[in-house]
C-alpha cells in the first residue's frame, strides 16, 4: 500500500515535466509488475512491415487481457549478427523506432527492441521500455553501462559462452553504472558445431543474485549457421524448454512468433506458429 501511494506522489510531482520523467517511472512501474508475476517478451523476430507487427501485437493483447500474466511485444530494427551478409538485417534504427511507437499506441503494449552499439541506446529508449543487450555482447562495457543511463529496464542475454555464474558482472555493470532494473535471460550454451544445449541450473544460478530471470524458449532451440548460411532450428522443442524452465523457477518466458514462420526473413525455424501460441503460454501460467 506504502509503495502505491508513493508511486501516486511522485507521478503528481514530476506532472509538469511529463515528458522528460513519465518513461522512466513507466519502466519503474513495469519492472515491480514483472517481479510479481509471470512476464511474456512476445513478437516476430524482425521488422519485416508494419502489419505484421500489427497481426502479432493483436495476439499479443489478447493473451495480456485473457491471463494474469505481463506482455511486453519484442521486434528487431537490426539483427545485426545475421550468418549471411546477404541475410535481411531490418529497416534500420530510425524507421524501426517509428514502427515500435505505432505499435505501442495503438495497443496500449510495453515494447522492447535489441541494441547492438552503444550510441543506439539513448534513441531506443526514447520509444522502448526494456533494451535488450544480445547474448554475443552481454560483457560490452560501454553497451550495458549505456543502455543502464537511459533509466530504462535492461534485459541481458547470457553469452552462449558463459555460465550463469559469469552472469553476476554483466549485471555488476548495469548496476554500477546506476540502474538497479535488471532482468536476465537463459538463451543455452553452445556445445560442438551448430548446436545449442540448455544447462537450467543456469536458472537458478542467476536467480541467486536477485533479479528475475527470464528463459528465451526460441532461441535456445537454434542450431547456429547450421542451415546453409543461415541459422536453423527446431520449434518442436519450445514448449518443452518452455516448461523445463518454469520448473526451474524463470520468471519470465521470451518467445518470438510469426503467423507464417516457415517464409519467415529471420530465425523461422525457432519461432512459434502465432496460432498455436497460447496453447504455448497456458501451461505456463499459475
Amino acid at each position: 500500500m506504502l509503495a502505491q501511494k508513493n508511486v501516486k506522489l511522485i507521478t503528481y510531482y514530476v506532472q509538469p515535466l511529463k515528458n522528460l520523467y513519465l518513461p522512466k517511472i513507466t519502466s519503474i512501474m513495469l519492472f515491480e509488475q514483472m517481479r510479481q508475476k509471470p512476464f511474456f517478451i512476445l513478437g516476430p523476430c524482425v521488422m519485416e512491415n508494419q502489419e505484421l507487427l500489427y497481426q502479432v501485437a493483436d495476439k499479443v493483447v489478447e493473451i495480456g487481457q485473457k491471463y494474469p500474466v505481463q506482455v511486453i511485444f519484442k521486434s528487431s530494427f537490426d539483427k545485426a549478427n545475421r550468418t549471411s551478409i546477404h541475410s535481411y538485417r531490418g529497416p534500420g534504427i530510425e524507421k524501426g523506432m517509428e514502427m515500435l511507437q505505432k505499435v505501442k499506441e495503438k495497443f496500449d503494449l510495453p515494447v522492447t527492441t535489441d541494441i547492438h552499439e552503444p550510441y543506439q541506446a539513448a534513441i531506443a529508449a526514447e520509444v522502448v521500455d526494456i533494451l535488450q543487450i544480445p547474448a554475443f555482447l552481454c560483457r560490452q562495457t560501454d553497451l550495458l553501462v549505456a543502455a543502464a543511463k537511459t533509466g530504462k529496464i535492461v534485459n541481458v542475454k547470457k553469452a552462449q559462452f558463459l555460465s550463469g555464474q559469469d552472469m553476476f558482472y554483466p549485471a555488476q555493470k548495469v548496476v554500477e553504472a546506476g540502474n538497479t532494473q535488471v532482468i536476465l535471460t537463459e538463451r543455452g550454451n553452445m556445445y560442438g558445431y551448430n548446436n545449442l544445449a540448455v544447462d537450467f541450473r543456469n536458472i537458478f544460478d542467476m536467480k541467486a543474485f536477485g533479479y528475475p530471470v527470464c528463459m528465451d524458449c526460441t532461441h535456445s532451440v537454434q542450431r547456429p549457421g547450421g542451415a546453409g548460411g543461415k541459422t536453423g532450428g527446431d520449434r518442436t522443442f519450445v514448449p518443452m524448454m518452455a516448461l523445463a524452465a518454469k520448473a526451474f523457477g524463470a520468471d519470465g518466458y521470451f518467445m518470438e512468433t510469426h503467423p507464417d514462420p516457415d517464409n519467415a526473413l529471420s530465425d523461422g525455424p525457432n519461432m512459434v506458429k502465432l496460432h498455436e501460441l497460447e496453447e504455448v503460454i497456458r501451461p505456463l501460467i499459475g
